[in-house]
């Protein structure tokens, strides 16, 4: 450190450094930054943070390049050498790997000198026991340092030497455990061969027992034999590691490698290294057979499970398809079964992911090997749990398959689910499962109904991770499979139909078959959903349904070979044809109606298929959507019910919403697309009838009365989740049911105490049957104990049979009533889902037709549900309704920028309307409900207002200036006023009387923004509450939006100077007198009127001073000047702080300075006999005598004249420094003018109406203690404005003088304002310095 220092500081130094203060501290102040910020890379350095680490460890090594030959490299080397043996465990590797990259970047440093200095530093032979374990590490990552520089490998010197040193750390196992070895396998596997030729005889044992005695001697056995084979076999012989009497000694070492990457999770790389040996020296079946599977797995225990788990994964890319049949249908790949079924807790290991990963790089790195491919991914699904496989039914590393290995596996699938081989499946049973006496757990059939659920899914599960450009044959291949055998059944086999050509070895069980046809649905909306082209087409434009219905039409029309399993009745078949005709129709529509007819078409076609599983109200859909479509086709304006060509048959849209919301009752999220797409093409001709329609969804009343939807529950695709779970908890069923058990006891023992509180029935057919059971046996009036004791054992008999057969009814009772409300919660929950599915439509319509008249009719509907929601959303399905619900509102229906422009006759019902609006907003019981009515009825007034403004209007006449403001009627933007302004008055004050009104400030506030010449009109009921017999909260509300309102722009527009001058004097008088009072808060609701009036009252005065109005202030001057002093006492008491604040905000707008605080007082007054200058004086403390002595004589008196305000007022303090030559720059222009023109007092009323505005001195920050009026002395707010205070001249150096004051210190006085030159103060404050600088020298 003491070099680097001296070469610090013998460095030259850099030119204009050298200052007055001397070379030396310069230079000592650079060599301290200099030193401290290279000192600090080494406290990084070993930082846990990587980042940090790395970064301190690059700019170490840029500092370092630029002083190659300096002492910091050596102070670097020595301090890194240093760290590698401190206390810290985490330390360590960090400055072992700063050595590596400094001796990698520096190749001039020599290996063998760093290593002989960390041998001197951390000497094994002179290290005291405390400190051998640092030593030894030390040392160790010493040697690490070296090879990871990449530089040890080239100096065979400092090799040799770092294998001797490795050497004898290894005698200290207890400390180092494996990990000399370890570096020194790593060592030597970097070293050329004959280099390891050389040192393997120094390193390795020619004994088999020393290798075979732990996993580093036995890796860097199988190295050697990998680079130096003849060399090995001349220093130990031929040896066979396979042979009988070495298999279980390799067992034993591999158990020790397992245990040692226990925490890494990782593979030994002697497992790997023996892996590789087997398969070279072909004795690949004994080791798996005996070291894997009969040594490893013997004796289960999860480290070596999980070595043998990840030695599985990878050797898959090792093994040939001869080999693989051996790894995959063995004791540890039901091994693995067993731990994918059995790991299901959350704090379980789970190995799926980590397997995953191996799978999946073996299928990415051999696409051009199919056979294998699909080898592999055959073998993990055959892996079943009684014929459930154990992998998911979606499985990602299906992706990487080639097209090739695609199609077989899909072939697979198809024919193990057509005729399963449960003898060439993995098959196992866990413990649990092989304790369970049921013996139909362990059917064949049971295990083919598992097996054909999990192969349905997956195929479809497939097509989620294909491209369905690329791979269209496959799925077509799977969607018409699925469909086959969701709905026919094979008669007799064609070449027309490759379904048909196989047949099942095991009959198709109903529920099979329903699953499925639930996951032909699924492909559907997978289909419908991924395509890349358009939605649901293929290749040649066609929807995938459309190819499928075609499908379907060919399956009907070959009844001889194909046979369906709900066969068509005439009427059904005369509706499928009719379908298909539609279908051809709505291909040949002209392009302008293009997408109208791609939707309907979706429409027909997913209705045909939905024949096949319901047919009857299939057909009845399918007649009533052909004769819409035609209806909606054909007519080229939108028709209403009074143009229909019949009058009784209900328009064509009203029959089709129908029938969508019948297709949304159904719990498919295909059904959902599909509606929202064709109620896209047709809410243009939406009728009032057909929305009323979709509106009665959503009223629980009404819908509770008509049950024409039925809303159906996804039974079938709970059954599928249901039936792929239920292997999954095989295992954890037992504790799981006897949870259940527990809990539904649990709920029937509530269940039956509250039947007993309030079931008066009950207890008295109880207390019936005890009184016949007592009479049974015993006589009338005796004791009780008498009674048992007389019971006979027919009558005890005949008791307890009653009593059981009353419990049993009782417990029948209560079991109904829990199923009746198990009942109706699950149909409440229907009913909700139904409605989030309704709000599509309407979320469609507001989007697609905002300008139409029948959004405003969704208004009420939507806010009733948002009411009721808010009222009752406990349960998560509540709370989607309202937040989609309140969504549609808000964005889509309120903010929207589109709204509508014709509403007829609709003028007068809208008008009421937002009147109605209005009123319930003000009865609702929360605020945030309120404010979704208060926005409604803005909605509203913007409809009107914009309905008006777009009917033509008489052009103005030319001579009327264009930039002249619209008033009165045109500037309410055609709204009519004498309607709304009662509407809102009501409600306002409403809102200013009320003790609880839902209704707030930004309600209103929002309201007067958006219509200026309403909030005109509602101006006066306002300021009516600003005083009065109002409440103070409700005061204070008044206030505050007096305050937001009036300073908009809007606003005042709509009114001329003369009434706005006269409307801010009117709000200034009301609120002089609530600052009556001001100080006297007691209540939480006054102190808040008192902060609304000053806030509003500072608001005035601006608006005053921005537009010069004339307002007379006399009054409210008076009133403030009178509450300063309880205002004072009160902030010092209570620490009211803000109002304080605002109070002074507004003295300062009518010229009064704020006073000091107490604290600041008490330190800075001095006592009144002292001499204020002295004072200053004394404090500076460097002013020499000879300065005292010259100054002038006439600086007594001045002083004692300054100093008697001071002493009089005990509120200012004596200016002294800066802020006495501020204010005699100040004073001196200000006596200059007062001597030129006298001025008469001013008034109040001049305060903000001034002429001019008064000129700013040249440093404004400066508050000055002087206050002048036109050149006049500060006039006393406590005196008459027109008494005048005498002021004697400035003496030429020392305080200027001051006239008596009050107690209140004051700014500069705003009563009067007169222009002043800023000039003038300028030359003033340039004579004074001249005459300072003069009177300072010697």
């Amino acid at each position: 450190m003491a070099e680097m220092e001296s070469q610090d500081v013998a460095e030259p130094m850099a030119p204009g450094e050298a200052s007055e203060s001397g070379a030396r501290p310069a230079d000592r102040e650079g060599l301290l930054k200099h030193s401290r910020e290279f000192l600090d890379f080494f406290w990084d350095i070993a930082k846990p943070q990587q980042e940090t680490r790395l970064e301190a460890t690059e700019k170490l090594l840029e500092y370092l390049r630029a002083r190659p030959q300096g002492a910091e490299m050596k102070y670097a080397l020595k301090r890194l050498i240093t760290g590698l043996g401190v206390g810290r465990e985490t330390a360590r590797p960090c400055y072992s790997l700063a050595l590596a990259q400094l001796l990698q970047s520096f190749e001039d440093i020599p290996l063998c000198s760093i290593l002989q200095q960390i041998q001197e530093k951390h000497d094994l032979q002179k290290v005291k026991k405390a400190t051998m374990r640092p030593a030894l590490f030390a040392n160790l990552f010493g040697v690490l340092a070296l090879f990871q520089s990449g530089r040890l490998v080239k100096d065979s010197e400092a090799l040799m030497k770092s294998v001797k040193l490795l050497q004898t750390l290894a005698q200290h196992h207890n400390h180092l455990q494996e990990q000399p070895q370890k570096a020194l396998v790593d060592i030597l596997s970097e070293v050329p061969e004959a280099t390891l030729q050389e040192i393997l005889p120094k390193v390795l044992r020619a004994d088999l027992n020393s290798v075979l005695g732990s996993p580093e001697h036995l890796e860097l056995f199988l190295l050697a034999r990998q680079k130096v084979p003849r060399k090995l076999e001349e220093l130990m012989g031929p040896v066979s590691l396979f042979s009988d009497e070495n298999v279980p000694r390799l067992v034993s070492v591999l158990k020790m490698a397992a245990a040692s990457v226990k925490k890494e999770r990782k593979l030994p790389a002697v497992a790997l290294d023996l892996l590789r040996l087997a398969l070279q020296e072909g004795k690949f079946p004994r080791f798996w057979k005996d070291v894997v599977e009969q040594g490893l797995l013997k004796k289960q225990s999860w480290p070596a499970s999980y070595l043998c788990f990840r030695l599985l994964g990878a050797a898959l890319p090792l093994l040939s398809a001869e080999q693989l049949p051996l790894v995959m249908r063995g004791d540890l790949i039901r091994h693995f079964g067993e731990h994918m079924v059995t790991a299901k807790l959350p704090n379980q290991f789970k190995f799926a992911p980590e397997m995953n990963e191996y799978v999946g790089a073996f299928l990415e790195g051999c696409r051009a090997d199919p056979e294998r491919q699909l080898a592999v991914v055959v073998a993990f699904t055959s892996v079943t749990n009684q014929g459930l496989p154990v992998l998911p039914t979606f499985w990602r590393v299906v992706r990487f398959l080639s097209p090739p290995a695609l199609k077989g596996y899909v072939a697979w699938l198809r024919t193990m689910f057509l005729q399963p081989d449960l003898d060439s499946l993995v098959d196992f049973s866990t413990s649990n499962q092989k304790k369970a006496q049921d013996a139909s757990l362990h059917v064949p059939e049971r295990a083919v109904s598992r097996l054909r659920k999990w192969l349905i899914l997956r195929l479809v599960s497939i097509v989620d991770t294909l491209h369905v450009e690329k791979e269209e044959d496959v799925i077509e291949e799977v969607a018409r499979f699925c469909f086959f055998h969701s709905f026919f059944e094979a008669k007799k086999p064609t070449s027309q139909i490759p379904e048909t050509e196989q047949r099942f070895s095991f009959p198709l069980e109903s529920r099979t078959r329903e699953v499925v046809g639930s996951a032909f649905f699924s492909l559907l909306q997978t289909l419908s959903a991924q395509c890349r082209q358009a939605p649901g087409q293929t290749q040649d434009s066609q929807p995938w349904t459309y190819r499928l219905v075609r499908f379907a039409d060919s399956l009907l029309n070959h009844s001889r070979n194909v046979a369906a399993l709900t066969p068509f009745t005439a009427q059904q078949r005369q509706a499928w044809d009719r379908m298909l005709q539609s279908v051809r129709e709505l291909e040949a529509t002209s392009s302008g109606a293009r997408a109208k007819a791609a939707a309907f078409q979706h429409l027909l076609l997913l209705v045909g298929i939905y024949l096949f599983k319901s047919p009857t109200e299939s057909c009845d859909l399918l007649g009533d959507i052909q004769t819409c479509i035609k209806k909606s086709l054909g007519e080229k304006t939108r028709r209403t019910r009074s143009k229909a060509t019949n009058p009784q048959e209900p328009p064509w849209v009203e029959v089709l919403v129908e029938i969508l919301l019948a297709l949304l009752a159904q719990p498919s999220h295909l059904m959902r697309q599909v509606a929202r797409s064709v109620f896209s093409h047709i809410c243009s001709h939406l009728t009032p009838h057909a929305l009323q329609l979709i509106l009665d969804v959503l009223n629980p009343e009404k819908n509770a009365d008509e049950d024409s939807v039925v809303v159906t529950d996804g039974s079938e695709e709970q059954l599928e989740g249901a039936e792929d779970r239920s292997s999954d908890g095989e295992d954890d069923r037992a504790s799981a049911g006897e949870e259940d058990s527990g809990d539904d006891s649990d709920d029937d023992s509530e269940e039956e105490d509250r039947d007993a509180d309030v079931d008066q029935g009950f207890r008295e057919q109880l207390m019936a049957v005890l009184r016949a059971g007592k009479a049974l046996g015993a006589v009338d009036g005796e004791d009780d104990d008498d009674d048992g004791d007389e019971l006979g054992d027919e009558a005890m008999m005949a008791l307890d049979q009653n009593l059981a057969s009353l419990f049993a009814e009782q417990k029948l009772r209560i079991q109904a009533r829990k199923d009746e409300k198990d009942k109706l919660r699950k149909e409440k929950v229907l009913r909700r889902d139904f409605q989030i599915r309704v709000l599509d439509l309407i979320e469609v319509l507001v989007t697609k037709q905002p300008e139409s008249p029948l959004v405003l009719e969704l208004l009420e509907p939507l806010l009733d549900v948002i009411r009721r929601s808010m009222r009752t959303s406990s349960t998560k399905q509540e709370q989607d309704l309202l937040h989609k619900t309140a969504r549609i509102f808000t964005h889509h229906l309120c903010r929207s920028r589109h709204y509508c422009h014709d509403v007829g006759r609709l003028v007068g019902t809208l008008y009421a309307q937002v009147e109605r609006l209005v009123q319930q907003a003000g009865r609702q019981a929360d605020a945030a409900v309120s404010l979704y009515y208060f926005n409604a009825a803005l909605y509203l007034l913007r409809v009107l207002k914009g309905n008006a403004a777009g009917k033509p209007v008489c052009k103005a006449p030319k001579k009327e200036k264009a930039g002249s403001q619209p008033k009165g009627p045109e500037a309410a933007g055609g709204l009519d006023l004498s309607l709304v302004t009662p509407i809102y008055s009501s409600a306002l004050t409403s809102f200013l009387t009320r003790r609880n009104s839902p209704l707030t400030v930004t309600m209103f506030l929002s309201l007067f923004s958006r219509h200026p010449v309403l909030c005109k009109s509602l101006l006066p009921v306002v300021i009516q509450h600003v005083t009065g017999p109002a409440r103070p909260r409700h005061q204070a509300q008044a206030c505050l939006l007096l305050q937001k309102a009036l300073p908009t722009r809007e606003l005042r527009v709509c009114f001329d100077d003369p009434e706005w001058e006269q409307l801010v004097s009117q709000i200034l008088a009301k609120v002089t007198e609530n600052l009556r009072t001001l100080g006297e808060a007691q209540t939480k609701s006054e102190q808040q009127k008192e902060l609304a009036s000053l806030g509003l009252l500072n608001t005035l005065f601006r608006t005053i001073h921005q537009e010069k109005l004339t307002v007379d202030l006399t009054a409210v001057l008076g009133v403030l000047q009178s509450k300063q002093q309880s205002l004072q006492q009160r902030e010092c008491a209570a620490g009211s702080s803000r109002l304080y604040d605002l109070y002074w905000q507004a003295m300062k707008a009518l010229g009064v300075q704020r006073p000091k605080s107490g604290k600041k007082e008490a330190k800075e007054v001095p006592s009144v006999t002292q001499n204020p200058v002295s004072t200053k004086r004394k404090k500076k403390g460097f002013l020499p005598e000879t300065k005292k002595r010259k100054k002038p004589k006439s600086e007594g008196p001045a002083q004692e004249e300054g100093a008697r305000p001071a002493a009089a007022g005990e509120q200012q303090p004596p200016s002294t420094g800066k802020k006495r030559r501020n204010r005699r720059k100040a004073t001196v222009p200000a006596q200059a003018q007062a001597k030129q023109r006298p001025a008469p007092a001013p008034t109040a009323a001049a305060a903000l109406t001034g002429p001019g505005t008064p000129a700013k001195t040249p440093k404004p920050k400066k508050k000055r203690k002087l206050s002048q009026v036109n050149g006049a002395a500060a006039v006393s707010p406590a005196e008459p404005a027109g008494k005048k205070q005498p002021q004697k001249d400035l003496p030429e150096k020392g305080v200027s003088g001051k006239c008596p004051q009050s107690a209140l210190p004051r700014k500069k006085a705003r009563l009067s304002l007169a222009s002043r030159s800023p000039s003038l103060l300028q030359s003033g404050a340039k004579r004074k310095k001249a005459q300072l600088r003069k009177a300072r020298k010697p």
